[in-house]
């Protein structure tokens, strides 16, 4: 390789990676515990989703609405979770302007996180509780966790650019670290089955991070590429798809995504005629669940309820051991009895269908069960690491007696800074879990609290020591301790021992409370060795 182009790749690679650097491993660390979203959620909510069959019971659930609202000529969105366990119900006003406004107070009832107005709902509800609750009242920390690996919670950030912030953010690291990936490959292509074989614990510091970057860089590469691309599609799809919207649909948005299957036209004017006979949902859902087999049903939408126009929409998404790719849904006038459109999520499957399952699959881990899912997990830390070590090299290469005093002092302050935000993520993400279970009330407003004031105390803790070695002396036992204080609080507080849930076959619970204790032996060990044969290192501050 040339001098110009090694020049090239080398300045791109290492400007792009540094500018994400922070970002990035937020996206990654909290991106890999989302593999896990639904076992964390059933840990939180000390409530198995895999030791037994649930009921879901929507004629409970629209009984129970009915007593709070007058739901004719209203349309609703049921979104199932994952496991089946529960659904956020989104509920707008009626399109019936002779019937009266709620009689009582719903405890759900208002805007909720979608908006609307006084007399819609948007709640999450479990079948097992039989309990409506807002968003915020049920957000748990796997919701969190899984938010943040795209940067959802700076949404909040009030600027105003036509998007949300925090997505476009997400979007934007997404892109330069496809870059970094690029520029890294190519810049080590010519020494690639090399240096895949070389690491040398016991040479000086700069080289141990040296071949760990270079190491795990080239073992993750196909991974990190995989999420770089798939993240960048699946978050700001928007960008990709408007300059087509404006080409070739004139603008019209919605026909977009009519065409890609992601919004199935329900076209009903409303009668005022009543619908003759009632309407059972548990047994119009079976039916088509039957009609499909191991495939869940994913979604259900229905307007104009209870009028003689009433029409009712299921999705269903494949069983990934049954068909990686495809969709199938069923659109039905109530009325009549007459299906108005059909598609079966195992047949007939289109070339959309299979692009948009290969993005879902690869980017979500979801079609290996429970062992894919712990690969994926592993390869995300390994991007951690890959990170943390490119931050130290570029703060080492630049700290030479010939670099200006100002900014020797500004690249130390930088790296301590990334360094400092990535490295406390771990323990404060243990922290978060052991409160969650030790608190009486947890919510939205709670976790955030906890999670991101002890996140900027610890931060701010670690950046004054100015002593990088230290840092990792201090957030190594933090996370060791941390971490082993999640099981033991699960334990104290939710009375959910490891002996215990294992015994009952609850095994997304016990499986939290295993990972812990894993990473907890981990970063023990990792200390151990760090203070046992770790030389002295030393960087202006």
């Amino acid at each position: 390789m040339d001098l110009r182009k090694y020049n090239i790749y080398f300045h791109t690679h290492t400007i792009s990676g540094i500018i994400i650097a922070a970002l990035l491993y937020v996206i990654f660390f909290a991106g890999s515990f989302s593999f896990f979203r639904d076992d964390i959620t059933a840990w939180q909510k000390g409530r198995s989703a895999v030791s037994g069959k649930i009921d879901a019971d929507y004629n409970f659930l629209m009984d129970s609405l009915a007593r709070n609202y007058n739901l004719r000529g209203r349309d609703f969105g049921f979104y199932l979770l994952r496991q089946g366990h529960g659904t956020y119900l989104n509920m707008s006003s009626s399109k019936d302007t002779t019937i009266s406004k709620p009689r009582k107070e719903a405890p759900a009832r208002g805007r909720g996180r979608r908006g609307g107005d006084s007399d819609s709902a948007y709640f999450l509800y479990h079948f097992t509780d039989k309990k409506p609750v807002t968003y915020t009242e049920g957000y748990d920390m796997g919701e969190f966790l899984y938010r943040l690996h795209f940067l959802a919670q700076l949404n909040q950030v009030p600027i105003r650019i036509g998007t949300p912030f925090g997505y476009l953010l997400a979007g934007i690291v997404s892109f330069l670290f496809l870059f970094a990936l690029i520029t890294g490959l190519l810049l080590h292509w010519d020494k690639i089955v090399s240096n895949f074989f070389i690491f040398r614990p016991w040479s000086k510091w700069k080289t141990v991070w040296t071949d760990m970057h270079t190491a795990l860089g080239v073992i993750g590469f196909p991974f990190q590429f995989v999420f770089a691309v798939t993240g960048i599609v699946l978050i700001v799809n928007f960008v990709l798809i408007s300059p087509f919207t404006r080409l070739l649909y004139n603008g019209d948005q919605e026909k977009v995504y009519e065409e890609l299957e992601y919004n199935i036209p329900m076209k009903a004017e409303y009668s005022y005629r009543p619908l003759a006979g009632s309407f059972n949902l548990n047994a119009f859902v079976s039916h088509w669940q039957n009609q499909w087999g191991e495939n869940p049903v994913t979604r259900i939408n229905i307007i104009n309820y209870l009028d003689s126009s009433m029409q009712v929409l299921v999705t269903s998404k494949p069983d990934p051991a049954e068909s990686f790719a495809g969709s199938g849904y069923a659109l039905v006038d109530v009325a009549s009895g007459k299906v108005l459109q059909q598609k079966s999520p195992v047949s007939n499957t289109r070339y959309i269908d299979r692009v948009k399952s290969v993005l879902y699959h690869l980017h979500f881990g979801d079609f290996g069960g429970k062992p894919l899912r712990i690969v994926f997990f592993l390869l995300g830390l390994t991007g951690c690491l890959v990170i943390i070590s490119g931050i130290v090299i570029w703060l080492v290469a630049r700290d030479k007696t010939a670099t200006p005093r100002h900014k020797r002092v500004f690249n130390f302050w930088a790296s301590n800074f990334f360094l400092a935000a990535c490295l406390s993520m771990l323990p404060v993400t243990a922290f978060t879990f052991i409160m969650i279970k030790a608190l009486d009330e947890v919510n939205q407003s709670v976790i955030y609290d906890v999670y991101f004031y002890s996140w900027l105390i610890l931060g701010i803790f670690l950046m004054a020591w100015r002593n990088l070695p230290l840092m990792n002396k201090i957030t190594l036992g933090l996370s060791a301790a941390l971490c082993l204080g999640v099981p033991l609080a699960n334990g104290f507080c939710g009375g959910l021992w490891m002996w215990d849930t294992y015994i009952r076959h609850e095994w997304d619970i016990f499986f939290i409370d295993a990972l812990f204790l894993a990473l907890s032996a981990v970063c023990g060990f990792a200390l151990w060795r760090v203070k046992r044969d770790a030389r002295p290192f030393k960087i202006i501050g």
